[in-house]
This record gives C-alpha cells, structure tokens and sequence, in this order.
C-alpha cells in the first residue's frame, strides 16, 4: 500500500443521498450553496504528499496530520482519544491528473475499487478533513482494483454494486445498504467536470478548503486517489460505532453475476478476481 505514497488523496462530501442526514453532517454545510439540489457539498483532502519546499507558505495552511500516510489494506487503528468512528463504504477511483499552465485541467480515472473514508465523529469540527486523517491506518483501499474500460456509460461500472459488512462477536451484519455505484448523485462525465471545476475554485470557506493551493504545494501531483462519496447506512451501520476487534468489509461486485450468498462466501475466501474487496480488522 505504500505505493501511493506520492498520490494526493481526496474526498467527495455529500454525494450520495441521505449520507449526509446519517452521519449527523448537514449542520456543517448549512452556509455552502451548491449548483443545484443534487450536487455535492465540496472536496476535502484526506493525505497531502508532504511537498519538497514546505517554506512555500502553502501547505502549511493544512493540518500538519494531513501529510501522515492513512492508508491501510489490513487495519483501521482507532483514535487514541475517546471518539465515535464509523467505517465509511465508498468507491475510490485511482485518477491521472492533468495540468495546463500550473492549472487542474483533466481527471481520467484508470481504476476502481473499494475504500473505507473512515471518520471520527465529532459536532462543529472546522474542517471536513479534521475527520478524516488522524494518522496511520485511518483510511483503506482494497488490493484487488478493477481496470476502467471507460468512464461513462456502457463501461464495466455500469454493472458494479456496493456492499459492506461488519464483523462483531462473530456475527456478521450489513452495515451499508446493498446499492448500484450508479447511483451516485454524481457519476461519470458529470462528475469529472464538477470535480476539475470545484478543485480549481474551491476558497477556504466553512469546512472547505483551497484544494488547489494545497495541489500547487505539492509541485501538481500527476495522480491521486478520489473517493467519491460515502453511500447510505443501514439502520444498524447508522447507529453502531466501530470498536476494537470489530472487522469491516466493503465489496464492489458485478451485481448481475453474483447471488447473496456468493457475495458472502467471497468475502470469507476472497478468490474472485472480479470483486474488489476491503477487509480491515478494527485496532
């Protein structure tokens, strides 16, 4: 997983209806107008590749935990201190970033697989990122990731689900709905130019933040992984809090060729090359 070291990391808030509602969040957006009813309420950084000039003024700008490396295929390490954490089961795109003149310009996506944009839970935080990083293994991205044929319909997406699971005291129950991954508000062609255009214009406002400075700071990374939102709970995800020992799984799976009970057989053996699956057990 150290691999994407040199990767930015961001986030998408508020694409996915009711997410928001669920996780207790829409008071912190409450000031943020979007372009219509539909659309997400912003970007966040979740890990800043720690830039080679940290003089430059920039960065310095982001909490120092953001350029902490959160990712972990294997575990989720809990807050040192007394907090609510939930898991978050999101897609997460690998992306090549393309600039002109200094300029965010393009976003092509190249794979997909699942992601947990695990978060602290805490009332009238600043930012959306004081969620999001709290150090080491904070964050997952699935190992197995699936090729994109091409980012829009009639591509290899168009036949994915997204489900997820948590493990306690050996029992196993659904913690996010069972969902098509084109449900997203956002998704595809509209959601490449909403994201270029709100990472290029986004101002340090409410618990947003100037992405692009933070971009410029690192010397315009060419790759970054995008998770683009957290989809809708079940009433026990909603309601349950992730503690030590627990196990977390987020699958994304073809939904036309898989029966529920393959789905579950595979989480154990995880031997289908088609599904993208994070299993993290909960330190």
């Amino acid at each position: 997983m150290a691999k994407y070291k040199k990767f930015l990391g961001l986030g998408i808030a508020g694409n996915f209806a009711l997410h928001l509602e669920q996780a207790g969040e829409m008071e912190d957006f409450k000031n943020i107008i979007t372009a219509d009813e539909a659309a997400p309420k912003g970007m966040f950084p979740f890990y800043i590749p720690e830039p080679p000039n940290l003089d430059n003024g920039l960065i310095l700008e982001a909490k120092s935990s953001l350029s902490i490396y959160p990712l972990s295929t294997s575990h989720i390490k809990l807050p040192n201190e007394d907090t609510n954490v939930q898991a978050e089961p999101e897609v997460g795109l690998i992306c090549d970033l393309h600039y002109s003149a200094g300029k965010l310009t393009k976003i092509i996506p190249t794979y997909f697989g699942a992601f947990n944009d695990c978060s602290i839970r805490v009332a009238n935080a600043d930012k959306i990122s004081d969620k999001k990083n709290w150090g080491e293994c904070s964050k997952g991205l699935s190992n197995t990731l699936i090729k994109i044929d091409k980012f829009k319909k009639g591509g290899v997406m168009d036949s994915y689900s997204i489900a997820s699971f948590l493990r306690r005291d050996g029992e196993l129950h659904a913690y996010g709905e069972d969902v098509e991954i084109s449900g997203y508000s956002y998704f595809y062609q509209k959601l490449l130019d909403w994201m270029v255009y709100q990472i290029n214009t986004q101002e340090n406002y409410g618990p947003l933040e100037p992405i692009n400075q933070y971009i410029a700071a690192c010397s315009n990374p060419k790759e970054a992984i995008i998770s683009i939102g957290a989809t809708r709970y079940t009433e026990f995800g909603e309601k349950t809090f992730l503690k030590k020992g627990d196990e977390i799984f987020v699958v994304l799976y073809p939904k036309n060729n898989i029966t529920k009970e393959e789905l579950l057989e595979n989480i154990e053996n995880q031997t289908n090359r088609n599904i993208s699956i994070l299993s993290q057990r909960v330190i």
